[in-house]
């Protein structure tokens, strides 16, 4: 390496003096410095006059691999830095509308980290990570867009839920068909204002009647636990009610939608302190 950087300096000053005075050695030093490195590669680098130097054309191509490789020493510096450096700044997060999975663990990373500040965007639209200045994104479905990298969180169910109460007054439908008869509650997206589908494994062309609908997987989760019906959603919005008793999953009719969350961000050799963090910390907690 100090062979390297000795000829990197001579191509670049083009003199032993100044190259030496980058260095803090002699002009004597490094050309003796040289002489040694040539001797070692058994070819002749730098055509020397008393005027000046200039590279031969093994030299160049010699140059353009050293730098190269001093890059690539630089970068891996600057990564290890950044590694040890403490997580700060702030980030700016996308997360879908219903996030009921991953907004309990912000405030355990924020105690985690408190020198990174979390700017929070909560969306159902497909929005553009890097146009936008997304740090990262949590979205369902399969990652599709190559200038993003991509982490699973893990899996989720779709289903049926309802207060214990409301089975108990109006009954536990069997079929489809028999949710007719049923007060349910629908998932409105906020950017569409469209109904979510009830993903049901039969029954997929019934209307189903809509008693209240709701632009948050909060609301919805909460009419659904007071009493007001029966509600779609994905298990892990419900994984605390269902535990507590406080909503019953049906076994029928079953929602036969399945699918992953991921984190996605945009793809960068050296990702941040604070980035890498977030990553690791939503990895390790999300679905635990």
């Amino acid at each position: 390496m100090n062979g390297i950087e000795l000829f990197v300096q001579v191509a670049r000053q083009g003199s032993l003096v100044a190259a030496g005075r980058q260095l803090g050695l002699s002009a004597s030093a490094v050309g003796k410095g040289l002489a040694r490195l040539e001797q070692r590669l058994r070819v002749r680098l730098v055509h020397r006059s008393t005027r000046r130097l200039a590279l031969t054309a093994e030299g160049n191509q010699y140059l353009a691999r050293c730098l190269r490789i001093l890059d690539e020493v630089d970068a891996a510096e600057r990564e290890l830095l950044q590694g040890l450096a403490a997580p700060s700044g702030r980030l700016k997060v996308g997360l879908p509308h219903e996030s009921g999975l991953l907004t309990p663990h912000l405030a355990g990373f924020m105690r985690a980290y408190p020198q990174v500040g979390l700017d929070l965007d909560y969306s159902d639209r497909l929005v553009d990570v890097i146009g936008e200045g997304f740090d990262v994104v949590v979205r369902g479905g399969e990652p599709g867009d190559s200038r993003l990298s991509a982490r699973r969180l893990g899996g989720y169910q779709m289903l049926l839920a309802a207060a214990p109460a409301y089975l108990a007054e109006h009954g536990a439908p069997r079929t489809a068909r028999d949710l007719l008869r049923h007060r349910c509650l629908h998932y409105r997206y906020p950017s569409s204002g469209k109904l979510a589908p009830w993903p049901l494994a039969e029954g997929k062309q019934l209307t189903l009647p809509v008693s209240a609908s709701c632009n948050t997987g909060e609301a919805l989760i909460e009419l659904a636990e007071r009493g007001m019906g029966i509600a779609c959603l994905p298990d892990f919005s419900v994984a605390r009610q269902l535990r507590d008793g406080r909503l019953q999953r049906l076994g029928q009719p079953e929602a036969a939608r399945s699918g992953n969350i991921y984190l996605l961000w945009p793809s960068t050799p050296q990702m941040p302190p604070k980035l890498r963090a977030f990553i690791d910390y939503m990895a390790e907690n999300a679905f635990a």
